[in-house]
């Protein structure tokens, strides 16, 4: 008999107040977090008949949530009743409030017969079933601890489930079952003292609902994009090629950045260190904005299909790109499609002719004359009045701005692109852009850029990737600020894995640094930390990216000193740094197992981790030790039945079923 049906699953939502009492007058509260995408505007509070109490009622699921008030428009500030502030690991503090599933009031004991309900999940998405070529993966969601074992029974046969990542609320399930055609049924077995069976219907306490694995949407992502390491260039700060270019303002190269200084990088100047980037051993090159634009940022664009004077030209350009095809460099650009600069051509007749323009729909203005300044009357990025919000639900709009991939494909074979604040772009965009992108090519990479979970965005009809924030946040939290333990280190790590289907944690471009942070050795303050960082960095799964100078050992705070001036004559061949980045991308691309392998946690202890790679037959180990002294792992690492394996560092041949010593704040990185 059916004891527990799927509305019981509706309960993962629940409403919460978020309240805040202003100590003076206010036009307006906006609450943004990560339920919204950190859109300022999206949520507004309501006040009090006293003028001073602000009010919103939200529905949020289960789990941790960061949040900030945002007071007239402008003042993002945490919450002064939060439960709990944390460090965003980008230099910011937000408040965070956790939201525990229905059940959760009673502790969790495998074995006792009892499973919280309101934990127990499995959805329709590619996060949670999806062929990867022709092996079948299902995962499973559980409360932390709650059940003995679980097993996915598929056409009469039982498979058991391993326990593939855990955090403060619950534990995820997974199995993988080879040579799969996509036909047939399947539900789970959780077995808790007795067993039970869970499938569309819900939990019940005989079989009964299936899944149908022909209801799998296929997902693929580029090949070459999975496991290769993208290089990502400031291209204003790269290198200085042609000064005849150099905008009137120039300043000399290595002078104090500033918002609103200029340097001279160029494209040329990229070209004249092709051979370098050929050297390093990377597989891509992402630039931040190139087009024509009155920032040196990029990200003010007025004119999507031609590059800034001051970099060069469109030909510069596609030679270059085309250069770089040819040494097995591919190019990645960055596109700004959320907002403009205001004088981007349908913004600049916006301004000259108000309401009469043709282009109205094109942005979201709220009074006319439109008004360039402080507090703008239209919708802008942030507030800022230099980036004017593009209306892409406006089919013109959005016409427009599908013509410039196209327009970049035919003219320069770009390989791919970065879509910047694409989380506060609608999905619903993103799906024609993909449409539009993938029929050039299916080869065509998208990344997007968002510092949380990106699981709406990834599953097959939008993004193929997103920026790797959430490998930055744990690296930080373990090496920095040293608030995890290697045990939590690597269960983060693991957790981002899982939450995404195999070909998507294959390509995710993760990192250290970008354009938008301080230099992770600068948080860092130690170098053999950095390289001990850099190393999980480039042996871990995804498309790591290294932000210009990284390998160098460029130091760099917040914005704008994380835009300094590329230290050229610190690429030396005895540079330390340099000599570690070229050793491990030249191992990550001589081994299969570094680039797409399946990574498994073997030891974790409080300072201590060591990991596993693995694509068929080629196997990598990796030992890191965070602390001040080296130790010695008595009964080695795990060997795959091997005699020995190279140490990528030494070249020597090791015998991992000895004792191992790990160097303090330093690693081991062995392959076959």
């Amino acid at each position: 008999m059916m004891s527990l049906v799927a509305a019981l699953l509706l309960q993962d939502e629940v409403s919460r107040e978020f309240v805040y009492v202003a100590d003076k007058g206010l036009t307006s509260v906006f609450l943004a977090g990560g339920f919204n995408g950190w859109n300022k505007g999206a949520t507004p509070l309501k006040v009090d008949a006293d003028g001073r109490t602000w009010r919103v009622t939200v529905k949020l699921g289960p789990g941790k949530h960061s949040y900030k008030f945002v007071l007239d428009d402008k003042d993002w500030i945490v919450d002064p009743k939060a439960e709990k502030n944390e460090d965003d690991g980008g230099g910011n503090t937000n408040s965070i409030l956790f939201i525990f599933p229905p059940g959760y009031e009673t502790p969790a004991v495998a074995g006792d017969g009892t499973l919280t309900l309101g934990a127990i999940r499995h959805g329709k998405e590619v996060s949670w079933r999806n062929f990867d070529g022709d092996r079948l993966i299902l995962k499973l969601r559980v409360r932390k601890g709650d059940v003995e074992r679980a097993s996915v029974k598929l056409e009469g046969k039982l498979y058991p489930m391993r326990s593939v990542a855990s955090d403060e609320f619950y534990e995820t399930y997974r199995v993988d079952i080879p040579n799969q055609a996509g036909k047939g049924q399947y539900r789970f077995e959780l077995v808790d003292k007795s067993t039970r069976f869970f499938g569309p219907e819900g939990l019940s306490e005989t079989p009964s609902s299936t899944y149908s694995l022909a209801e799998i949407k296929p997902f693929e992502t580029p090949d070459w994009a999975q496991g290769m390491v993208l290089y990502h260039i400031f291209p204003e700060r790269f290198l200085n090629g042609d000064k005849s270019n150099d905008p009137a303002n120039v300043i000399p190269w290595g002078s104090k950045p500033e918002y609103y200084n200029w340097m001279g990088g160029d494209l040329a100047g990229v070209k004249q260190k092709a051979d370098y980037l050929a050297s390093l051993g990377v597989g891509g090159i992402y630039f931040n904005p190139l087009f024509e634009g009155p920032s040196n940022h990029g990200y003010e664009t007025t004119d999507y299909l031609k590059i800034a004077k001051h970099f060069g030209t469109n030909q510069e350009f596609a030679d270059l790109t085309r250069d770089f095809k040819k040494r097995g460099i591919r190019t990645i650009l960055d596109g700004v499609f959320n907002h403009t600069s205001v004088d981007f051509y349908a913004f600049k007749d916006l301004r000259e002719k108000g309401g009469n323009s043709s282009y109205r729909n094109w942005f979201f203005p709220k009074s006319f004359p439109i008004k360039v300044g402080e507090n703008p009357n239209y919708e802008a990025w942030f507030g800022f009045p230099s980036m004017p919000k593009l209306n892409l639900a406006n089919p013109d709009t959005r016409k427009a701005l599908l013509d410039v991939p196209r327009f970049w494909d035919k003219n320069a074979e770009i390989a791919g692109w970065r879509l910047d604040v694409a989380n506060e772009v609608s999905m619903d965009y993103w799906r024609d852009f993909r449409k539009t992108v993938k029929n050039l090519g299916k080869d065509r990479w998208i990344i997007g850029e968002h510092w949380g979970d990106g699981s709406g965005w990834l599953q097959g009809d939008q993004w193929d990737s997103m920026m790797g924030y959430q490998f930055r946040d744990a690296a930080l939290r373990f090496f920095v600020d040293k608030n995890l333990d290697a045990g939590g280190f690597m269960g983060r790590l693991i957790s981002v894995y899982e939450s995404y289907p195999p070909q998507v944690s294959r390509n995710l471009m993760t990192l250290l640094s970008s354009h938008d942070t301080p230099r992770f050795k600068t948080l860092a303050k130690d170098d053999d930390l950095t390289l001990l960082a850099a190393t999980v960095l480039l042996t871990w799964p995804g498309s790591p990216s290294v932000y210009y100078g990284e390998e160098i050992g460029m130091d760099g705070g917040a914005d704008p000193e994380n835009r300094r001036a590329m230290t050229w004559e610190a690429a030396t061949e005895d540079n330390r740094f340099l000599k570690h980045y070229r050793t491990l991308i030249k191992a990550r691309a001589a081994s299969k197992a570094l680039q797409v392998g399946e990574p498994q946690i073997h030891h974790a202890g409080p300072d201590i981790f060591v990991y596993t790679r693995q694509a068929g037959k080629s196997v990598a180990v990796i030992f890191g030790n965070r602390s001040g002294e080296a130790i010695t792992l008595k009964n080695g690492g795990p060997t795959f039945g091997r005699a020995a394996l190279r140490d990528v560092f030494t070249g020597e041949r090791i015998n991992l079923a000895e004792p191992i010593t790990i160097p303090a704040k330093g690693a081991r990185v062995f392959v076959d």
